[in-house]
């Protein structure tokens, strides 16, 4: 059986009013749909776009050609947080540990995926961004400032201390995050990071954490890459 033809393992999180179908194996591939149908076909149709969004990244992913090599392995309960639109809940795998090879390729996946936003943001220019559904219309340097304020907010979740410098210049706001995300996924990693919070409640594991910050600053890319007249 070739790459394109293998199994792709996915899982679905559904909440009252959206589903979101996320390829398990390969963190930043994940889609919404109004119920599951919808919600696979997305994350199908995506196929392409993830490709090109790890070129070079050393991640041997090749885009599957057939649709019905989509396979559901976990559906998960989700909450008010689905229903906003955005995943909110870790996969039963997202609890195992992570090696050196794990940070390895999270980190390689992790690059390619700012390096599309950082391509998309580039392509953008200082063109004004159509309005849509979409962000709710913001404008580039509202993207921009938003995946900041997220990416801080994701370090949190494990326990990274971090504190941005929001004078800094945004693109040197961003180096400066992106650095912080790949030394606090290796403290995560390597159970240097409390796996409780100061209040008593569970943090988010390093897989998690890759998974959701990569679903971000993709979905923001493409976002962008839409909207662009």
């Amino acid at each position: 059986m070739n790459a394109k033809s293998a199994p792709l393992k996915t899982y679905l999180e559904t909440g009252r009013k959206r589903v979101f179908a996320c390829a398990l194996e390969w963190p930043g591939w994940c889609r919404s749909g109004r119920d599951e149908p919808s919600a696979l076909h997305a994350l199908f149709e995506y196929r392409s776009r993830y490709e090109r969004a790890m070129r070079g990244a050393d991640t041997a992913f090749s885009a599957p050609e057939d649709e019905s090599v989509v396979i559901v392995v976990e559906r998960l309960q989700g909450d008010a947080t689905t229903d906003y639109g955005s995943p909110g809940r870790p996969p039963a795998a997202d609890v195992q540990p992570m090696g050196p090879a794990d940070v390895e390729r999270s980190t390689a996946i992790l690059r390619a995926c700012w390096r599309t936003f950082d391509h998309a943001v580039k392509a953008a220019g200082t063109k004004e961004l159509r309005k849509g559904p979409r962000g709710g219309g913001r404008t580039l340097r509202e993207i921009i400032l938003h995946e900041l304020d997220a990416d801080a907010a994701y370090l949190g979740k494990i326990g990274w201390e971090f504190k941005p410098d929001s004078k800094a210049d945004p693109v040197e706001r961003l180096r400066r995050m992106r650095a912080a995300i790949l030394a606090g996924l290796t403290a995560a990693a390597e159970g240097k990071l409390p796996k409780t919070g100061p209040r008593g409640g569970p943090r988010w594991t390093a897989r998690y954490f890759v998974r959701r910050t990569a679903w971000h600053v993709l979905d923001h890319a493409w976002e962008i890459e839409d909207r662009i007249p």
